[in-house]
């Protein structure tokens, strides 16, 4: 096998990039490992006050890297009308998207129906739009990757989050059926499904889950980037269709 470095970042330097939900946990962990392989990433969240942040330890970690976005968000046509002007000024194209925006949600005996249409809009309909607008300037190269960020929540279907449940069960359809459409246009879609991961969207305090990660029943946002960088490494005749990822001791 070849070096490894030059491997995991042969589909990486100098790749058109986006992501959705950029700014924290994940996102924000893909971000930065794939910025650090010398891809151009655009990307966004809803957050002002986390966009920033986020935007300022990149730049401050890799002051050359080629970084843009600006605060959006997903469920605002305008919003996503301007992120979609800025991904083909800026960048030209999209050769990788990761679709990774979303909320937790509870159970149908908690909340509202308005709250869930928000967070349908954004877990399930974040990820159609921007994968079709990936699609569309993907045909014409002939080449892309979609990683879909789903949740393990597919499988374990616990109770007290009906709703989250759903949008992944979503999720995991999608992905599939979306591989089979565009594989044919040599696009390659992969899914990703973490179990728990450390992140704001984690009922814990921070010094909660660092317990959980250190007892092996957390994982840390970092470990989900080193598996998307697995899934784009793969050669041209190499899909990683689905990937779960747990912490050890998490049993699902």
């Amino acid at each position: 096998m070849e070096n490894l470095s030059n491997y995991f970042g042969q589909n990486i330097k100098d790749k058109r990039i986006v992501i959705t939900g950029g700014t924290t946990g994940i996102g924000k962990a893909i971000a930065d490992l794939l910025i650090s392989l010398g891809g151009r990433v655009l990307t966004f969240g809803r957050d002002k006050e986390d966009f920033n942040h986020a935007f300022t330890d990149i730049k401050t970690k890799f002051p050359d890297c080629d970084l843009y976005g600006f605060p959006a968000d997903i469920t605002n046509k305008e919003d996503v009308k301007l992120i979609l002007e800025e991904i083909d000024k800026k960048l030209g194209g999209i050769d990788i998207l990761i679709n990774n925006a979303a909320l937790s949600a509870e159970g149908v005996t908690k909340g509202n129906l308005e709250d869930w249409q928000y967070i349908l809009e954004t877990n399930i309909m974040g990820y159609l739009t921007f994968s079709k607008e990936a699609v569309d300037r993907m045909t014409a190269q002939k080449s892309g990757h979609i990683i879909n960020i789903g949740s393990m929540s597919a499988e374990s279907r616990k109770p007290e989050s009906t709703i989250y449940v759903a949008t992944k069960t979503a999720l995991r359809g999608f992905s599939t059926s979306l591989r089979k459409e565009i594989n044919p246009l040599g696009i390659k879609v992969s899914l990703v499904e973490p179990g728990a991961v450390t992140s704001d969207m984690q009922p814990d305090s921070k010094a909660s889950q660092q317990k959980k990660i250190e007892k092996l029943e957390m994982l840390e946002a970092e470990d989900i980037a080193m598996s998307v960088l697995f899934c784009l490494s793969q050669p041209k005749r190499c899909d990683i269709v689905t990937m779960q990822v747990r912490p050890h001791l998490q049993l699902i």
